[in-house]
């Protein structure tokens, strides 16, 4: 069972119709001990860091969403989620994340033939071949954000370039985020669900 992390900030229902295509048997929840069950978990994501952040703690959900990362279960945070997984965010001033990646995240620069947010459909790089990447080199995604995830190459899977190169996908060990919105970037969007399938059921096989 995956769970798709309930906490009025994400896009759940978009998110679980493509969760329900790929095959992925899940349930939308903010029960602590369900998430702490899942076989995985969705940490969806739109609008302020602080606000998400604060939504978590108000629901205790920040330190069983870090227990259920320690253990090795399969994370994948979508746009705001992703941005979630770092350390923190400079957006309205500092404000502390998960820490499940290094990294901070940080305004787009302003550019006038670039506008922020970023809004639209972009080209990925695969970096770093995973689950997720393997079959998305050079593949249009659909981006809406103002931030991006300014963090160490060595977690970057994949670019996209705008006014600069923006962290389009990264991984640590078990940990996965997009900050494009897979489950509405078309069949490149459900490949990226697919292979976080995979990652799944293979670290459910090896549990077993």
């Amino acid at each position: 069972m995956i769970i798709i992390i309930d906490y009025d900030t994400g896009n759940t229902r978009n998110v679980q119709k493509a969760l329900d295509y790929v095959g992925l048997t899940n349930k939308i929840s903010a029960d602590p001990d369900e998430i702490r069950a899942a076989d995985g978990l969705i940490l969806p994501g739109v609008g302020a860091f602080s606000l998400a952040m604060s939504e978590l703690k108000q629901r205790g959900l920040v330190t069983v969403i870090q227990e259920v990362a320690q253990k090795g279960t399969p994370i994948l945070g979508v746009c705001l989620g992703m941005q979630l997984l770092l350390e923190g965010s400079m957006e309205n001033g500092f404000t502390e994340g998960l820490g499940l990646i290094e990294g901070i995240c940080e305004k787009l620069p302003d550019d006038p033939d670039l506008p922020v947010p970023h809004m639209g459909w972009n080209k990925l790089v695969v970096t770093k071949e995973t689950l997720l990447t393997k079959e998305v080199e050079e593949e249009y995604v659909y981006f809406v954000h103002s931030y991006y995830t300014d963090c160490e190459p060595d977690v970057i899977d994949a670019l996209v370039q705008y006014s600069i190169k923006i962290p389009a996908m990264i991984s640590k060990e078990n940990i996965y985020g997009t900050q494009f919105h897979p489950e509405k970037s078309s069949e490149a969007g459900l490949m990226i669900l697919r292979g976080f399938k995979e990652v799944v059921e293979h670290v459910r096989f090896t549990r077993d």
